[in-house]
């Protein structure tokens, strides 16, 4: 019955609605999600361990009801440079700042308007997010370390009317975008500013706008709070990364990110007691879905970081349950960790220690508990879970956290899908080390155009998946087929529904055999060697000179552990050479001759990379030495 006025009213106008109608299709929604709830409760899949969720139609919704239940507790932590503390914001104020600035946006013909927000990770960039997600528009969060070019071309793909910017360094690029005229961005507004700069000219204080809405809301204006939302209707839009090629708007709709948090949350105990630790970029959509939008539906907090440098500093100081990351930053932690060890002579014992910690705690015996506890006093000492995503993460590293008694697992998703579509579940008797995640309920998995080994390209369906990329269908053709999203990712799904990553499609090298070569494979072995510290793996088999095909790698070296090893020929660069090549020819020696690397190439200098830690493959630089 339901799901036949979800069609009725699909691309009905909202705003021709009879009120009678929007609350028909409203009720409609909510007995929609609620069947997945139903779902969730009766279902005897081992891994479903949580039923905690609701049914939340929309991220209006969310914000609504996520402060009539939790009210006064904390939502948000925010320690701003040269702070002592940290300032704490309840459910019940971001409702209110939310709504108020919300109400300006709407005053300011923002009604439908596709608004950016661009900055570092902070209260205020959270607060705009629902201002305009919950009613306004559709939001479209920018990566603050685009360039001021990219930037405009951005606002032009993305029809952005009005940005949001969080530092005045943004608010000064914007202004001058506008200035330029060659974008539709009519208005930009500055976090940072105390008054209106030049409002006849769209030129806006963010700080004004809230309190003037406050305000409105307060004598009865509810142009915001009633403003109509349907579900299934594009709430934002988010441009991938473009390493390749130019950027593409994913659309998502209000019912792909309330499926999405609602899903995950089954395989994942998260509790209002948990703070999340933010400290990936907050406009990418794991942070952003994955701690901002699930930290408030299951009533947690989040703990805003001031950068990677002060992450030790601000973790003891806030002292977060959870914290989300990309595999670089775990790995950091393991290196320095084990680093730490050996210059104290601990490593042999510490280590052992572990791994009989593996044994006994199968049997409710934690014998690592007071060097773990000793060791995760760093992290602020209440760490619950490690969770990693947006690579493979070195299993090893999993492995260690896990003996300590952290449980370190990994998901897996993209933009296109919300992001989530597999998770590890966080009971150790369902965490498979070398397994992206399993595959979320509702959603199904197909391998296509399978190799010799099994690997094949990975397919997703579900209600998480993408509506398309915003005015390019040519591109949504290329990767929607009958609601299949093809990832590009090359893998395989167990017996068990788990699912493996083995490389990326259009990274595949074809080796002088026909056989295909997956980069990533290559690169995780490397960056086992305690003397790698990063790689790329690339292939040139068109050189002219025979002798220079093949496979290569362009590494950068741990130095620290290089300097231990070589001792006084630490900088003579030929025993560095001849170091990093035999721990190359050791590696090469679990892969066949067609699979080996040939060349080496060594550099100091950092790789090019994306926000999200990537290494551009793509960037011609950095194939090269120094």
């Amino acid at each position: 019955m339901y799901k036949d006025i979800l069609e009725k009213y699909a691309n009905v106008d909202l705003d021709k609605m009879t009120e009678g109608e929007y609350r028909e299709l409203k009720a409609a929604e909510l007995a929609d999600m609620q069947s997945y709830v139903n779902a969730i409760n009766s279902s005897t899949v081992p891994e479903v361990m949580y039923k905690k969720g609701r049914a939340v139609t929309d991220i209006r919704n969310l914000i609504e009801t996520s402060a009539d239940i939790w009210g006064d507790k904390v939502l948000y932590h925010q320690i701003m440079p040269g702070d002592k503390e940290f300032s704490e914001f309840t459910y019940r104020q971001v409702r209110k700042d939310v709504r108020g600035l919300g109400t300006s946006l709407m005053k300011l013909g923002l009604h439908r308007a596709h608004i950016g927000i661009i900055g570092a990770n902070c209260y205020e960039w959270a607060e705009s997010y629902f201002a305009v997600a919950g009613g306004t528009g559709v939001v479209v969060p920018l990566d603050k370390e685009l360039s001021q070019e990219d930037l405009a071309n951005l606002c032009n793909m993305g029809d952005i009317k009005a940005v949001i910017c969080c530092q005045d360094k943004f608010y000064n690029m914007f202004k001058e975008i506008k200035a330029a005229g060659n974008t539709c961005l009519e208005l930009v507004i500055g976090v940072n500013k105390e008054d209106h700069e030049d409002a006849a000219n769209g030129l806006y204080s963010w700080n004004v706008l809230r309190a003037e809405g406050i305000a409105a809301v307060e004598a009865g204006d509810r142009s915001f709070l009633d403003a109509r939302v349907r579900a299934s209707d594009m709430v934002s839009i988010l441009f991938t990364s473009g390493t390749t090629g130019v950027s593409k708007g994913v659309m998502l709709s209000h019912r792909n990110l309330c499926t999405d948090i609602l899903i995950a949350q089954t395989y994942l105990e998260v509790c209002p007691e948990d703070i999340f630790f933010s400290v990936l970029p907050i406009h990418h959509p794991y942070e952003c879905t994955c701690t901002m939008l699930e930290g408030m539906f299951m009533g947690a907090s989040m703990a805003f970081c001031r950068g990677l440098k002060y992450i030790t500093k601000d973790m003891q100081m806030v002292k977060p349950s959870f914290l989300l990351a990309v595999p670089l930053i775990y790995e950091k932690f393991y290196n320095t960790i084990q680093k730490t060890l050996k210059k104290q002579g601990q490593d042999k014992l510490v280590n052992g220690l572990f791994k009989l910690n593996n044994i006994t705690s199968k049997i409710g015996i934690n014998v690592a508990k007071p060097i773990a506890n000793k060791i995760m006093a760093q992290f602020g000492g209440n760490i619950d879970m490690f969770i990693a995503g947006g690579a493979r993460v070195d299993p090893k590293v999993l492995a260690f956290f896990r003996s300590m008694g952290i449980p370190c697992l990994q998901g897996y998703g993209l933009t296109e899908t919300s992001p989530m579509v597999a998770l590890n579940p966080d009971q150790w008797k369902y965490m498979r080390n070398e397994s992206a995640g399993k595959l979320f309920q509702f959603t199904e998995c197909k391998i296509i155009d399978k190799d010799d080994e099994g690997n094949g390209e990975i397919c997703f369906r579900g209600p998480m998946v993408m509506m398309g990329y915003y005015k390019n269908p040519e591109a949504t053709a290329a990767c929607m087929e009958d609601g299949w999203f093809h990832t590009g990712d090359i893998g395989y799904l167990d017996a068990d529904n788990y699912v493996y990553i083995t490389g990326r499609k259009k990274n595949v090298i074809i080796a002088s055999n026909g056989k295909n070569v997956f980069p990533e494979e290559l690169e995780e072995k490397l960056c086992r060697s305690s003397f790698i510290e990063e790689c790329m793996v690339w292939a040139d088999e068109d050189n002219e000179d025979r002798m220079k095909r093949g496979i290569y790698v362009t590494l950068i070296p741990d130095r620290e552990n290089v300097s231990e090893e070589l001792g006084d020929k630490a900088d003579d660069a030929a025993a560095v050479a001849e170091l990093i090549d035999k721990e190359v020819d050791r590696i090469n020696e679990e892969f066949p001759d067609w699979k080996k690397v040939k060349h080496v190439v060594i550099r100091s200098r950092a790789f090019n990379k994306t926000t999200g830690m990537k290494i551009r493959r793509f960037v011609e630089d950095n194939k090269l030495g120094d």
